[in-house]
């Protein structure tokens, strides 16, 4: 279990510096970005652990980054739209 957590907190800070790298405009100070990803990652692995058992680390992993995705996700903003007018 201690690797895959470790495993997990990597693989969501590694996300989300992607995300934080990407969507750098619609997401908030990169420290929450990262410090939320690595914990998301670390709360999913713990819960598909507990779901799936022992023995099946790429689940567990998996669903740890799924689980990162969902809370990243929570933290985007609504991207600014330049308005046009019509008689241009």
């Amino acid at each position: 279990m201690f690797w895959e957590a470790v495993g997990a907190v990597v693989l969501g800070f590694a996300l989300s510096w992607a995300a934080a790298h990407r969507l750098a405009d619609r997401l908030p100070s990169r420290r929450v970005v990262l410090g939320t990803g690595a914990l998301g990652a670390l709360f999913g692995a713990l819960i598909t652990h507990a779901a799936l058992g022992p023995g099946h680390a790429l689940g567990t992993l998996l669903g740890a980054v799924a689980v990162a995705a969902v809370v990243l996700s929570l933290l985007l903003r609504p991207a600014s739209r330049l308005r046009r007018s019509a008689a241009t």
